[in-house]
């Protein structure tokens, strides 16, 4: 079997193209969302309750496992928001089968599945099986269809976010040393 070193870089390449794919069809569903909902691609929205945010301070300064950690709980969290938000467009459409509905679907399984990619890497990393965080904040549901529409592009503009930091955090992971303290380049800082 390859060595730990190996693995690690292989699962990095992979969770970098996982990232990217992830991120080219949020954007793609950003924009299909933002016409099927009748938004203003432009529109201004504030953080979203519940949803976390890819900013980080002194990103130069986690370690390995520190940014693995950050990006599962992320990734679990935009799981249960995803699912929350296909499940209120199916009640909102009264069907799953349009192409919101599918788009919807097709990134929450890229989420569950890069959420895996994340356990696996983790777990080679530490040694360890992460637990799985039951505790995620589900929004609450109190909120009016235009708040409604308003939260799910605010969770799509920043899972498109998470997907770039993602692509960041795994590429800085792949590097040979990863215990090393120098600076990152110009093009890895976030």
């Amino acid at each position: 079997s390859p060595s730990p070193g190996l693995r690690r870089r292989d699962l990095c390449s992979r969770g970098i193209r996982l990232a990217g794919k992830m991120r080219s069809d949020v954007v793609d569903l950003l924009d299909t969302y933002v016409e099927w909902q009748g938004l203003d691609a432009s529109a201004s929205v504030a953080a979203v309750e519940g949803v976390p945010a890819a900013a980080v301070e002194r990103w130069d300064e986690q370690t390995g496992t520190q940014r693995l950690l950050e990006n599962l709980a992320a990734y679990r969290t935009f799981r249960a928001l995803l699912a929350q938000m296909l499940e209120e467009q199916q009640e909102q459409l009264g069907e799953a089968d349009t192409e919101l509905g599918r788009a919807l679907a097709s990134v929450l399984l890229q989420v569950s599945a890069f959420t895996y990619h994340l356990e696996e890497l983790l777990q080679l990393e530490s040694r360890g099986t992460p637990s799985e965080e039951v505790d995620v904040p589900v929004p609450p549901s109190h909120l009016g269809l235009f708040e409604r529409k308003l939260r799910g592009l605010g969770v799509l503009r920043e899972l498109a976010q998470w997907a770039v930091r993602s692509a960041r955090d795994l590429r800085q992971l792949a590097k040979p040393s990863p215990g090393s303290s120098s600076a990152p380049g110009p093009d890895e800082s976030p």
